[in-house]
């Protein structure tokens, strides 16, 4: 398979092995409260590694980040929530040209400025200086006791007190002022968090920051519920490749085998953004038709929650129940069903709708 290249992933979980073969991509989703719940809606998909088609693209993966966003064509202003990695100067420039902003965790060793005091007297030499006292973002953790207190404004959390403590400082990647926020979590520990627009309170932001678990539920479910990556498309014609090995460079490669790997790699994303729309299309399902699915589940789960839309787990199993029945009426006026229907053993189906 092209593209499939030796990666390192940074888990807390045992679970998870350290080092992989497979695909590396990056994915956008869009953050939607509806129905009392919060829903990361998925966008898009895309494999940004495991391939150079030229020697002279030094695109990095915050290059190819900032590309999927342009083709999203979002209009509106936004808040790009993501984890530490993309923390740099060159995504948080790239967002605010287009009138966005950045929310993320900070790693526990960056560093930000004091704004310089002005010049004193007149008719000095050189250039004001910009950056003043350096300050280890760490040690805004140091003095607890300082540090104000609130009711975790967290997704989800009840009777949680958080201390936090919020300073502005000059951030050199970006060149800008940035607001910094330092919490501390009785459970979770200690966490540096940024963000680029300094109107925005650090409630906000630590509330908008603890949503990003909503996201990591949705890849976890595109994974493990939707199959949005279980493709095995396998190419006949692929040059065998050492194992463990890293990008595979195709700027020395034939036009037809370059064609053949661009075939390969838009299969790939049309078939994880079938996924993504799958995915979306059961949240939509969940919001608007939560009495439907509920009725049409045909299962018991012991944790119902009144008032709480089903999960894509609920909502795929009401659809797959409801499946033999929407197939057997409907085949008649609907184009689809007639077409699945014709090509399956009704008998078969029958059965399966009278035992459910």
């Amino acid at each position: 398979m092209p593209a499939v290249k030796l990666l390192h992933q940074q888990s807390e979980s045992n679970t998870k092995p350290e080092y992989i073969m497979g695909h590396s991509l990056q994915a956008v989703g869009l953050l939607v409260h509806a129905a009392h719940s919060v829903f990361s809606v998925p966008l898009a998909a895309r494999i940004h590694e495991g391939l150079v088609w030229s020697n002279r693209d030094r695109r990095t993966l915050l290059d190819k980040m900032l590309g999927l966003l342009d083709i999203l064509a979002i209009k509106v202003p936004y808040y790009f929530v993501a984890d530490a990695y993309y923390a740099t100067g060159k995504i948080a420039s790239g967002l605010l040209r287009k009138g966005h902003h950045l929310v993320s965790r900070v790693r526990s060793n960056a560093v930000a400025y004091v704004p310089a005091p002005p010049k004193k007297g007149r008719n000095k030499r050189g250039r004001p200086k910009t950056y003043g006292k350096k300050i280890k973002l760490k040690s805004l953790l140091a003095d607890t006791r300082s540090m104000q207190q609130v009711a975790s404004p967290v997704y989800g959390e009840r009777n949680v007190t958080l201390r936090y403590r919020v300073v502005d400082l000059l951030w050199r990647p970006a060149g800008l002022l940035v607001r910094f926020v330092a919490v501390i979590h009785p459970t979770r520990g200690a966490c540096l968090l940024m963000c680029t627009d300094t109107s925005l309170s650090a409630i906000d932001i630590i509330r908008l920051y603890g949503l990003r678990f909503k996201i990591e539920h949705g890849f976890k479910q595109a994974t493990r519920l939707i199959g949005s990556f279980a493709y095995h498309f396998w190419m006949k014609d692929m040059i065998p490749l050492l194992y463990r090995n890293g990008n595979q460079y195709l700027h020395r490669k034939s036009a037809d085998y370059r064609s053949d790997v661009k075939r390969k790699i838009h299969a790939y994303h049309v078939f994880i953004q079938a996924g993504v729309i799958s995915q979306g299309l059961l949240q939509y399902l969940a919001v608007v038709s939560p009495r439907l699915v509920w009725d049409s589940f045909g299962s018991w789960l012991r944790t119902i929650r009144p008032g709480i839309p089903p999960s894509e787990f609920v909502v795929a199993n009401a659809l797959r129940h409801t499946l033999p029945e929407f197939l057997m009426g409907s085949s008649e006026r609907d184009s689809l069903a007639k077409f699945i229907a014709d090509r399956q053993d009704t008998g078969n189906m029958r059965i399966f709708r009278l035992a459910s």
